[in-house]
């Protein structure tokens, strides 16, 4: 990943559940806030017990990461993330996810102004 560190401390993941903005999908829910590092990001993902087994968890939380990894280029550094993935997320398909995760990041205003790729098509004009 460019600019996207790993989230690890317990400490770090409970600030971002009280004080950072949140939005959420079907398949996902997305906490934020700023981080005094302007240029690195860092993001963690949780998975419930509620998902499934460990298998299913881990699954799930590779899935997430690289429809992060994917689109990493439309998102603006210098945010810690945390990603709570929702049971429905199991039986989606990627590109559900990764369209979701774009609509999630852009509510919460942490995508690039001058980016024209939204991952949704215009409706052709007749």
């Amino acid at each position: 990943m460019q600019h996207t560190q790993s989230l690890c401390e317990n400490k770090l993941f409970r600030a971002l559940y009280a004080r950072g903005k949140s939005a959420a999908a079907p398949c996902m829910a997305v906490y934020a806030r700023k981080n005094r590092l302007k240029t690195v990001s860092r993001m963690g993902i949780t998975c419930s017990v509620k998902i499934g087994g460990a298998v299913q968890r881990n699954r799930m939380r590779r899935r997430l990461r690289e429809a992060y990894r994917l689109n990493e280029g439309r998102f603006l550094p210098g945010y810690d993330i945390v990603i709570v993935a929702r049971s429905r997320a199991l039986k989606r398909p990627f590109s559900t996810l990764e369209k979701e995760m774009l609509e999630v990041f852009g509510k919460l205003g942490m995508t690039a102004k001058d980016d024209k790729k939204t991952g949704i098509e215009p409706d052709p004009v007749l």
